[in-house]
């Protein structure tokens, strides 16, 4: 039987014991990681946890939604036993009627008899780093490859530390800049994500600087269940000309190579990310988005 509880009836030692042995458990669904992307969160769960589902949630005008929030791209239903194929759309059939809207990411082992009209398929590309440097460089592009001679003839330097402001700073001031739909609040739910993260072991800053030992390139990886993830990276346009991101990941994977780890790119439906992604190696993995539409007339014309 599948049970809803609410955020303060969650056992969140049983919740993360789930998430740590299931087959398919990933950094975003840990409960110290929803807390913080997502506060309040409540859950779905099967059998004395054998089976759980977050629900991340938001109110607007009395209506109470499922979203994808920030800094997750994905959760949906994770198993620490073996589970009947029919168990995603079960769960899926189990959010509570209160839940009006969903759209939600769902993870790369939640594909399967799905019986909802409205599914996207998302991409993501992942990197298994268990053979050797040698080995999985030779897999690289030749785009890539003139990249990383060009790079290292710019005196570029990889610097670990603990801080993820500079990286963050780094972004806004660049990309970030033209990224609207993230606010002051999502920044700050990164850095505090970021913060935990290093104070459990849980993930490392990189950052590349010039000859002049100024920050050009820094990138968030966060890793749990014998995968790491892409999660932020910033990059100046000095940074661009100096080939500093593909150093930063070059460095990265020379550093973790031959390790039981898969280095999962977090995306992208972008063409030229997943062009770039694909440059080191990496395979596409498909996770859907689900949509479902529970508004009542004719307020749910709005949402289709």
């Amino acid at each position: 039987m599948i049970q809803y509880l609410s955020n303060q009836n969650i056992d969140r030692r049983k919740w993360d014991e789930c998430i740590a042995r299931s087959f398919n458990g990933i950094v975003y669904a840990y409960s110290w990681y929803l807390d913080i992307v997502s506060p309040g969160w409540d859950a779905l769960v099967k059998d004395d946890y054998k089976s759980v589902m977050p629900l991340t949630w938001r109110k607007k005008y009395s209506v109470r939604y499922l979203y994808q929030p920030f800094f997750t791209q994905q959760l949906g239903v994770f198993f620490a036993e073996k589970s009947d194929a029919d168990l995603v759309q079960k769960f899926l059939d189990a959010i509570p009627a209160q839940f009006q809207f969903i759209e939600i990411n769902l993870n790369t082992f939640n594909l399967s008899n799905l019986s909802i009209s409205s599914i996207k398929k998302n991409l993501t590309h992942e990197l298994d780093l268990i053979e050797s440097y040698e080995t999985i460089a030779k897999n690289y592009s030749d785009n890539l490859k003139r990249n990383l001679k060009k790079a290292q003839n710019n005196k570029l330097q990889t610097v670990f530390v603990n801080q993820p402001e500079p990286v963050i700073k780094l972004f806004r001031k660049n990309r970030g800049a033209e990224i609207l739909n993230l606010k002051e609040r999502d920044y700050k739910t990164l850095t505090t994500l970021m913060h935990q993260a290093i104070h459990k072991g849980k993930a490392q800053v990189i950052n590349v600087l010039n000859e002049n030992m100024e920050l050009c390139a820094g990138a968030f990886f966060i890793e749990s269940n014998n995968k790491v993830i892409f999660l932020f990276s910033g990059l100046c346009e000095e940074g661009k000309s100096l080939n500093a991101m593909p150093f930063l990941i070059d460095s990265f994977i020379k550093q973790n190579s031959g390790k039981n780890i898969t280095l999962d790119f977090e995306g992208s439906n972008d063409v030229n990310l997943a062009r770039f992604y694909k440059s080191f190696g990496s395979k596409e993995c498909v996770y859907p988005q689900v949509k479902i539409n529970r508004l009542p007339f004719p307020v749910n014309m709005l949402k289709r």
